[in-house]
């Protein structure tokens, strides 16, 4: 038996539509990085990147359990000495819905330059409406 590894030349991507409303922030984040990574296909291949397109709407609709709306925080730095800012959940889901779902996304993507090029394949929106109806993307039912 030999292993199975994919040729770039034999990947094929297509382009799946999740609608983001109701849905579990950590549930979702993690449907949606096994499919950029490309783990739900059979041709998978650690050091290659096989997955598909996603495209994610209705971000601002999605919510999180127990107390974390009011407790969890995102932190940044701004690279200078006392340059630590942080944004609550609340304020962070009203002004960038689409940056809480993308850095969830990237937390569970690989940490080097093959999940840089997995994360550019997610694409994010606040609200119903994408411009990407001419990929015609194919609406994924997740069961989370």
């Amino acid at each position: 038996m030999r292993t199975y590894s994919a040729k770039p030349s034999e990947i094929t991507r297509q382009w799946h539509l999740v609608d983001a409303n109701g849905k579990t922030l950590g549930r979702l984040s993690s449907e949606i990085a096994k499919i950029l990574r490309g783990k739900h296909k059979p041709q998978f291949t650690p050091h290659l990147d096989t997955g598909d397109f996603v495209i994610v709407v209705n971000a601002k609709k999605i919510v999180l359990t127990g107390k974390k709306a009011e407790q969890k925080v995102y932190y940044h730095h701004s690279g200078y000495l006392g340059g630590l800012k942080e944004k609550p959940f609340s304020r962070l889901i009203e002004e960038r819905p689409q940056e809480v779902i993308t850095r969830a996304v990237k937390g569970m993507l690989p940490h080097n330059k093959l999940g840089r090029v997995m994360l550019k394949k997610l694409k994010v929106y606040a609200g119903e409406e994408h411009p990407h109806e001419s990929q015609q993307p194919v609406a994924l039912e997740l069961d989370i």
